[in-house]
């Protein structure tokens, strides 16, 4: 287990969502994001240094984006380092340059790339897990 701050992901390798429309799950747009600054979810974890049994153990992982009040949102090991889902699973924490605002925490998560990216955005980011999944 590690405990990541603001600072902390400040370090990483930086990463910046221009523009993105929010979709809910339902097919409504809800409006555009944009000018948001963080890091790679895929960064995260190989910096975590994770560990399974054999390389293909990797496969059968799921990584859990959990919230303040328990919103989870998944995705499979092979979406993060296998896709180019991978490369727009970003944990934030600045929008316009200042720290977000009590509405979205002070660490968010979001899938630019999903057609409806509502669903897998997770505000108020609290914990990242790693779960095999199966025997």
């Amino acid at each position: 287990p590690r405990t990541l701050s603001v600072a902390d992901l400040e370090r990483f390798p930086p990463q910046q969502i221009g523009e993105f429309e929010m979709i809910c799950e339902s097919g409504a747009n809800l409006g555009k994001r944009q000018n948001l600054r963080g890091v790679r979810l895929r960064d995260i974890l190989e910096q975590a240094q994770l560990k399974a049994l054999t390389p293909h153990h990797f496969r059968r992982m799921a990584i859990i984006a959990r919230a303040t009040d328990d919103y989870i949102a998944v995705f499979s090991w092979a979406e993060i380092f296998n896709s180019a889902v991978g490369d727009q699973v970003i944990v934030y924490f600045s929008k316009d340059g200042q720290p977000l605002d009590d509405s979205e925490g002070r660490i968010a998560l979001i899938s630019t790339t999903d057609q409806r990216t509502g669903p897998r955005h997770v505000r108020w980011l609290n914990e990242i897990e790693v779960r095999p999944l199966g025997r």
